[in-house]
């Protein structure tokens, strides 16, 4: 399924704080669950308006559209994270897993605050590969229960879960006229076949012709 643009408002309408950031963060940049997820500080750049996914779909890096109308939750996300991560350190924790065994390269940057997740556990929890104390990434179950929750309360019909919102970012920007490669690029898709798929939907959203009986007046 994908919404409509009244839709997904009327979908934000219903959230509130962190969990509004991060749905809306999936609709306005097009990223994946377990990519919004992994975020770190460090791969959000105010400066260059651009959000980097690391080690995507077939393991490879890009970069998506960071919406400026989540410039002030973003900074206050920032904010809440090294309030956390300054506690963490304080009683002898703060590291975060780094992937593809950076943490050998680079020994100290487990501590380091650009590393920490953007969107972190309201828990510490023991590494099962090193034995060490680490604060993971936000679960997923707790956001698509803010999304179900939402669905609902914003009286949507359509089955829509957290997919839905990448979804709906794809149509929408080529229903704004994007090109269908630069929309490939930002959803990081091999093969501009699967893009495409996008573009079916959006001709049933708004390629549609009138109805002879809607152009008809006084009627």
């Amino acid at each position: 399924a994908v919404l409509s643009v009244d839709e997904t408002q009327r979908l934000f309408q219903h959230l509130n704080g962190k969990n509004l950031l991060m749905l809306q963060l999936l609709y306005g940049a097009g990223l994946r669950l377990m990519e919004l997820l992994r975020l770190r500080i460090k791969d959000i750049d105010l400066d260059m308006k651009l959000i980097l996914i690391r080690s995507s779909k077939g393991d490879k890096d890009r970069s998506t559209i960071l919406p400026e109308k989540l410039y002030p939750p973003l900074q206050k996300q920032f904010e809440f994270v090294r309030e956390i991560h300054n506690k963490d350190l304080g009683r002898g924790y703060g590291e975060v897993s780094l992937p593809h065994r950076l943490e050998h390269k680079y020994p100290n940057a487990p501590k380091k605050f650009g590393w920490q997740y953007l969107f972190p556990s309201s828990k510490l929890s023991v590494d099962p590969v090193c034995g060490k104390i680490r604060r993971y990434h936000a679960p997923e179950k707790s956001l698509q229960t803010a999304m179900k929750t939402s669905v609902k309360a914003a009286g949507i019909i359509k089955t829509a879960s957290v997919h839905t919102l990448p979804h709906s970012f794809a149509t929408h920007i080529l229903i704004q006229g994007v090109n269908i490669r630069e929309v490939q690029e930002l959803l990081g898709h091999k093969h501009v076949e699967t893009t495409m798929i996008y573009t079916h939907i959006m001709r049933n959203m708004n390629g549609a012709p009138k109805s002879p009986l809607d152009l008809m007046k006084n009627i």
